[in-house]
């Protein structure tokens, strides 16, 4: 699954997803892992782009000017979060928590939320003290790193009573949807997909292609689910 809450970054951030929510993920780690760089040079960029070479030291100066800005101490918290995730799967919880306590407190916000996230669930995994969410965003973030380490008691825990905060809210059953999924409970996730896409319609869009929805792939509720009539 993809991203499915949008997030905002500030100072070194990238726009969430371009106001991606529902379907488009619950992979908190591979949302932060596709965004490499800061968007280019916006309008100027793009004329730039298409700007003929022309011999000359004009020519090479005006293709500098344009060459697209990369964010070096971003992709390099990309990178390290990237580490602590990897440490957090192989259930080296010591490791990843040592990189994640670097990535807290960083300017790249996204970044920072999602580490401050997987500190959380790394410190309940040692016995060290965590303080408890407390709102249905931080409980929806918890129920989505479980659900990428596949967790899924512990995902389908949080989530819901991210649903009880929070109700209504298309991510938060779309995510559930997929914990149930792979967890085998196939009525359960129906009942949670078909809120999402009466929330969302354009969630069917992102189903069809999610591979977390294999095990509903051959049942015709799901076709009939992501293909209705009028539907995107």
């Amino acid at each position: 699954m993809k991203t499915l809450k949008p997030q905002k970054r500030h100072s070194m951030a990238r726009p969430r997803k371009a106001a991606a929510t529902g379907g488009q993920a619950v992979a908190l780690e591979r949302s932060v892992s596709r965004a490499k760089a800061r968007p280019g040079l916006g309008e100027a960029g793009r004329a730039g782009s298409r700007v003929a070479a022309k011999p000359g030291r004009k020519a090479i100066t005006a293709a500098v000017s344009v060459r697209p800005h990369v964010d070096v101490p971003y992709q390099t918290a990309i990178r390290n979060f990237e580490t602590g995730v990897k440490a957090f799967q192989k259930q080296d919880y010591h490791r990843a928590a040592e990189v994640f306590e670097k990535l807290v407190d960083i300017d790249a916000r996204d970044v920072a939320e999602r580490a401050q996230v997987h500190l959380r669930l790394c410190k309940q995994r040692t016995g060290r003290a965590a303080a408890p969410p407390k709102s249905a965003e931080e409980y929806y973030a918890l129920g989505v790193a479980c659900l990428n380490a596949r967790d899924l008691t512990n995902a389908v825990e949080h989530l819901v009573k991210a649903d009880k905060l929070k109700p209504k809210q298309d991510h938060i059953h779309y995510a559930l949807a997929v914990s149930h999924a792979l967890g085998g409970n196939m009525d359960v996730a129906f009942t949670h997909l078909e809120a999402a896409f009466t929330l969302r319609p354009e969630n069917r869009f992102h189903a069809r292609r999610d591979e977390d929805f294999q095990g509903l792939a051959g049942d015709p509720r799901f076709r009939h689910l992501v293909h209705s009539a009028g539907n995107q």
